[in-house]
């Protein structure tokens, strides 16, 4: 069977500013709140368990770079999908050929605007699928665009910092005056009593993406240098490495005090401030997956010449530690709880409340309305997560999954159906020697 050439289309998910939904921004004075945090004074910096990434420019930050790599235009063979390099040469990629065309062929079935869709090998940091797609046609690679708003995908980044300092765990109770779905104010964020009796655990907020739950345990519990630590750990704020250049993410920490107590709030519930490309969506999934280990994700496995001879061939990929395996357990956990209660329960189960992914599946969720530089709104929608999220036998393979999908006001799916339809692929009965070792 001869090649086809398969173009990878990619979002091209617009630049600047855009209105968030998050109500009004009243002026916050603490000393006014009661009970929602101790004296400043008292805070004292606390040691995170976590490893810095490397910073820009050093050795272990930089990619290969493999110069001329273009990963919106590869060639899906049969058994193998490859990319041209300059001089004749050919990068033969990571990619399984299977879960590449479905990712594509999902991509155009259900007619999105704009999506991106990048699944990982956990284990070895392999990309097995890596595909974009623009209604227009046109080509760019969206996977490594970090202009999209983290929205409540951000989540993971304040659980493990909560879990980290504060000790906090799954089974965490936590109580507030009412949902904030759409916006927290300054009253979300005073402790009282009379008026706090919605209460949840921790897994639960995390699985329904309770905002409130999240800006009131952050503006208590959290400092600046604590939420931005733990970010940066995750890949905020720096280049991902990667065989082709990544757009860092934004990262821009109010600090907690004053006025901009409440602006700190709304970060670490994940309204603001934060952006992330998909690759490094699917890095922190597989990072929680991997006990809290971060692993360098990489898509091609070696480059030949034109005469064939073999030039490059990736090694064993960098690792390292982001969080402790403690914490990578609680917050895999709590991710449980987005498909098995919370905003992805009827993604990922039938009328029946049969589940449609025959593997547990540990996920979040991020839906965020934003401006664009054109007249209508755009509704980004994003999936991350990992599977199995707990082990079946030994050896099992997991996977992690990052989906973006960039809506119009009318849409027809969001970014959880597109990742239970990938998690369906990799895992169906047929297919499971390639869901296993």
């Amino acid at each position: 069977m001869s090649s086809a050439s398969v173009s990878l289309r990619s979002a091209a998910v617009a630049a600047g500013a855009f209105a968030l939904v998050v109500g009004s921004v009243g002026a916050l004075h603490l000393a006014k709140l009661r009970g929602i945090r101790r004296a400043q004074a008292a805070v004292e910096p606390v040691a995170m368990k976590v490893a810095p990434r490397a910073q820009e420019g050093s050795p272990s930050s930089a990619t290969p770079p493999f110069a001329g790599l273009d990963l919106a235009h590869v060639t899906v063979g049969a058994t193998e999908a490859t990319a041209a390099l300059p001089r004749e040469r050919t990068a033969h990629l990571t990619l399984d050929v299977r879960l590449q065309r479905a990712a594509l062929a999902i991509m155009k079935r259900h007619h999105l605007p704009e999506a991106t869709i990048v699944m990982m090998d956990a284990d070895t940091g392999a990309i097995l699928a890596y595909a974009s797609h623009l209604a227009s046609g046109a080509a760019r690679d969206l996977a490594v665009e970090a202009t999209a708003p983290s929205a409540s995908v951000f989540k993971i980044v304040t659980a493990t910092a909560l879990v980290e300092k504060e000790g906090l765990g799954p089974d965490t109770r936590a109580c507030f005056p009412r949902s904030a779905s759409q916006r927290i104010v300054t009253s979300d964020l005073v402790v009282d009593p009379l008026r706090d009796r919605w209460c949840m655990s921790l897994a639960t907020a995390m699985g329904k993406s309770e905002n409130a739950v999240f800006a009131r345990l952050a503006q208590e519990k959290l400092d600046e240098p604590t939420l931005e630590a733990t970010a940066r750990a995750f890949g905020y704020g720096a280049p991902i490495a990667f065989d082709v250049p990544v757009q860092p993410g934004k990262l821009q920490i109010p600090a907690n005090s004053g006025d901009s107590a409440l602006a700190f709030a709304r970060t670490a519930a994940g309204f603001w401030n934060t952006t992330l490309s998909p690759l490094q969506a699917a890095e922190m999934s597989a990072t929680v997956a991997r006990g809290g280990e971060s692993i360098r994700p990489h898509v091609v496995a070696r480059i030949t010449s034109a005469t064939g001879a073999v030039e490059y061939e990736a090694s064993a990929p960098e690792t390292h530690r982001a969080m402790s395996e403690d914490a990578a357990r609680a917050v895999g956990a709590m991710m449980e709880h987005t498909v098995t209660e919370g905003t992805s329960y009827r993604a990922f189960h039938d009328a029946h409340h049969a589940a449609f992914v025959p593997v547990p599946v540990a996920g979040k969720t991020g839906t965020l309305t934003g401006d664009a530089t054109g007249p209508e709104p755009r509704l980004y929608s994003w999936f991350t997560g990992f599977a199995p999220s707990r082990a079946l036998r030994p050896g099992e393979k997991r996977v992690a999954i990052a989906v973006l999908v960039v809506n119009k006001p009318r849409w027809h799916v969001k970014a959880n159906v597109v990742a239970r339809e990938m998690l369906r692929e990799v895992y169906r009965p047929e297919h499971a020697a390639v869901a296993s070792r």
